[in-house]
């Protein structure tokens, strides 16, 4: 199973400026002191100016909202125990995909978190 970048195509956008770079660093690192508010706020604000934000942005709210239907799912089988499991596995993974992402956005790439719902296209 490959835990790695889901795009079909990382390299999608080619010609991705460094401003657009940034915007999208902090769209996928906002979450970790705003949650979904700082990342909402740049997305709204630049989807329009940028393709490549406007696909990070759905990127960001397709993984934040299927991981938080995971922990939800987590919270209803705490009763027995693997619930509680699945909550510290999807945190950890919360965490170490938030950084996967700044870091590839860093680089330019289009970004999808691996077993991501796609429910914003």
């Amino acid at each position: 199973m490959n835990l790695q970048n889901q795009s079909k195509n990382p390299n999608a956008f080619p010609n991705v400026s460094q401003n657009e770079k940034t915007m999208a660093m902090l769209l996928w690192g906002l979450n970790i002191f705003t949650g979904f508010i700082g990342p909402l706020i740049i997305w709204i604000a630049k989807k329009d100016e940028s393709a490549y934000i406007n696909q990070q942005g759905k990127n960001y709210f397709n993984y934040c909202i299927s991981y938080s239907l995971y922990v939800l799912a987590g919270l209803i089988l705490s009763w027995v125990l693997v619930g509680i499991i699945l909550m510290f596995v999807v945190g950890i993974a919360g965490i170490v995909y938030t950084v996967l992402g700044i870091i590839a956005t860093n680089k330019g790439e289009d970004f999808v978190v691996p077993f991501t719902i796609e429910l914003i296209k």
